[in-house]
């Protein structure tokens, strides 16, 4: 085994995935958005879920998958997937060219080059499926009024092509919401009548103007809410991941003691508190405050002080019960009890994105159907 990534640990923490959850967000986002196709966005390992674990989760369900590296949709391949499989910032390198031909890989361009060398591999016998990333205001990638009159010359010399139009919403999680891009969108689109694919997961949930042919949810498969104002669960998404630990120590602080690195918390009263395995290490953020929440023991609770690299301290005073070896919930729907990842999230100043996709390899990863505890 390799320590550097267990599947097993002696260390009582560990981050369990619910398959069944993320069959039920996929449906949802089905049921949101009934007139289109979805993409299952699994980059960055599936936002740290892990992407075979969640395209096996989803084998049955999804129409394709969204990804990043040519080299993951391969891994798919070779795993058996036939979905359809897209690589949202298109090939890299000539290289990644040809594995779009042999492999019938979907991919995006948002650039010339990027068309001239999937060109280059084009034949009559072998049909390019090309999505053309319009950039109607975001401006990170894809052709706008500049750029869009090479990129359709470009495509001619393509000798057979399967066509889509994409682009992708800043604002669909705020006021400011989707019509100026999608206004802008249709300007660039002109007469084009062929399959669009739009919807992010917060157009999705809000924007059903949005939608297009194939939509795009991410966050939402995870049981996370885009919003910063909403839950998931208040949606209708379940959570899919819970990272857990157990109690490793408790101490009984005087009043005017303090706790942890540079004694961030002091204590106003007598205090029982516990500590926890899992620090920044294990990818919770160093930049959580005394008061995010926690549960032990199935009772809602706070951390307190600064955050270690392999501990974390949280409040035991109204939590008599607890104590050595309590299970402990860092976020997700765990035995201790539910937190939600949002509010851990906003409590540091982040995104549940960010808490997931930071999960540190050394934690290791379990399907709750495994019945094994952390």
């Amino acid at each position: 085994m390799n320590v550097l990534h267990p599947t097993t640990s002696s260390r009582p923490i560990c981050a369990r995935i619910f398959p069944e959850a993320l069959r039920h967000n996929y449906r949802l986002c089905k049921e949101k958005a009934p007139d289109s196709r979805a993409w299952a966005v699994i980059k960055a390992d599936a936002y740290g879920h892990g992407q075979l674990r969640v395209a096996q989760a989803l084998r049955e369900v999804a129409d394709g998958f969204a990804l990043l590296e040519c080299e993951n949709a391969l891994a798919l391949r070779e795993a058996g997937f036939k979905h359809p499989l897209l690589l949202l910032e298109g090939v890299f390198n000539e290289a990644d060219a040809r594995h779009v031909v042999t492999h019938d890989l979907h991919t995006a361009v948002h650039c010339v080059e990027q068309i001239e060398m999937l060109a280059a591999h084009a034949t009559a016998e072998h049909t390019l499926n090309l999505h053309l990333k319009i950039n109607s205001g975001m401006n990170r990638l894809g052709f706008d009024e500049h750029s869009l009159a090479r990129a359709w010359a470009s495509l001619e010399k393509i000798p057979s092509l399967n066509l889509s139009l994409m682009t992708h919403f800043a604002n669909a999680d705020d006021a400011l919401g989707v019509k100026w891009q999608l206004a802008r969108f249709r300007l660039l689109a002109g007469v084009w009548r062929g399959p669009v694919s739009l919807g992010n997961s917060a157009a999705i949930l809000r924007h059903p103007e949005a939608h297009g042919d194939w939509v795009r949810p991410g966050i939402m498969l995870y049981g996370a809410s885009p919003f910063a104002d909403q839950l998931g669960e208040s949606m209708g998404l379940q959570p899919a991941m819970a990272l857990e630990s157990r109690i490793i120590g408790v101490q009984h602080l005087a009043p005017g003691e303090r706790v942890g690195y540079g004694g961030l918390f002091t204590a106003e009263q007598p205090m029982r508190i516990g500590i926890v395995a899992c620090g920044y290490a294990d990818g919770y953020p160093r930049s959580a405050p005394t008061g995010t929440p926690i549960a032990v023991a199935g009772r809602m609770s706070r951390t307190l002080g600064r955050v270690s690299m392999d501990m974390l301290a949280c409040d035991l005073s109204h939590i008599p019960e607890a104590g050595l070896a309590s299970p402990v919930t860092l976020w997700g729907p765990g035995e201790a009890g539910k937190v939600p990842a949002e509010a851990v999230a906003a409590a540091a100043g982040t995104i549940a994105y960010e808490l997931f996709c930071a999960l540190s390899p050394r934690v290791p990863v379990v399907l709750a159907a495994e019945e094994s505890s952390c």
